[in-house]
């Protein structure tokens, strides 16, 4: 019997091209293997890690969660240099709090997000009529002025910040609740830029001028993705304060903001599963360059130019297209 070879997502994307009707467990397991094996290797490597590589996982769901707040920027044409602002608030208001008040940590960190995503929205309102670089320059200048303005006032702790924090009262909250929170926050991503508001916020993205000529008050639609994207980062920030019993100065460091960045570049701008993928990249790249002491800098740089260079477009969109070019062998009828 003849047979000849067929891309196996044609079919099912013939059938429908968001609500698929499958044929057979080879169709739902190749639509699902993305979507199912990621989790599942991410809670592995949870379990059996170290104790030390448990800590750079914790740190990658942090740097995972920034860069998922700087895509859903980049994709409301809002490109942010200052992640750090957003990690820096959350990680003050829960510091503030759980030290001045004696809250528990399982109410500073919401309060955190949710009062710290309002507090960046209103500071950032009046700059998303802003273009481009001076959007993103004065994203930069905005973590160094609460920087210098906690130095200079001596306020909450001043340099010396905050010690002596009330941890989470279990320890293995400290590596699921980041883990866990990426995911939810990854998937909802997908799910709200797939919807018609996300169709909106692609359109300013590409043409705001024209969105705007239809009727459309474009402000209301950035200030809810500023909300969204701050209280992400603030949720980052909070967490590692009550992880590291410490909140101060060194939060609104330019490392948030870069390493973000680089992680969404590395990965794949505007796909929110690359920019986590480039997080579970190079964080871990870092600590293995440990060892070649002041050249880890040179080394770090190299391979990211190499990243760069080799899949401008990011790895994430080059493994996608790699996997929806799988082909089975079918029947000539």
């Amino acid at each position: 019997m003849a047979k000849r070879k067929e891309r196996i997502d044609r079919g099912i994307k013939v059938r429908s091209d968001d609500i698929f009707a499958l044929s057979s467990w080879r169709e739902m397991l190749y639509l699902s293997s993305p979507r199912v094996l990621p989790i599942v290797i991410i809670l592995f490597l949870a379990i059996f890690l170290s104790p030390y590589w448990q800590r750079v996982l914790l740190s990658v769901a942090v740097f995972g969660i920034l860069s998922l707040s700087w895509d859903m920027l980049n994709q409301t044409g809002m490109i942010s240099l200052g992640q750090s602002l957003f990690f820096g608030i959350g990680a003050y208001f829960a510091g503030t709090m759980n030290h001045y008040f004696g809250w528990h940590p399982f109410l500073t960190i919401p309060f955190a997000m949710i009062a710290g995503g309002l507090f960046c929205t209103v500071i950032l309102m009046p700059l998303v009529r802003l273009r481009g670089i001076y959007f993103s320059m004065t994203t930069l200048i905005l973590p160094i002025f609460f920087e210098r303005l906690i130095e200079a006032a001596r306020i909450f702790g001043g340099t010396e910040g905050l010690t002596g924090l009330q941890s989470l009262p279990y320890s293995w909250l400290e590596l699921y609740l980041p883990l866990l929170f990426l995911l939810i926050v990854l998937f909802g991503f997908r799910r709200f830029m797939a919807s018609d508001y996300g169709l909106v916020l692609k359109g300013i993205h590409d043409n705001d001028q024209s969105v705007k000529s239809s009727g459309i008050n474009i402000n209301i639609y950035k200030a809810f993705v500023l909300f969204m994207a701050s209280a992400v980062g603030c949720f980052a920030g909070a967490f590692i304060t009550h992880v590291y019993l410490f909140v101060g100065m060194p939060v609104f460091a330019l490392d948030y903001s870069i390493l973000p960045i680089a992680s969404s570049v590395v990965g794949g701008v505007g796909t929110f599963a690359g920019p986590v993928l480039g997080a579970f990249i190079l964080v871990p790249l870092s600590e293995i360059l440990r060892q070649f002491g002041g050249l880890r800098i040179v080394f770090y740089g190299m391979f990211l130019v190499i990243f760069i260079v080799a899949l401008p477009d990011g790895i994430f969109p080059y493994i996608q297209r790699k996997y929806q070019q799988f082909e089975r062998w079918v029947e000539v009828k």
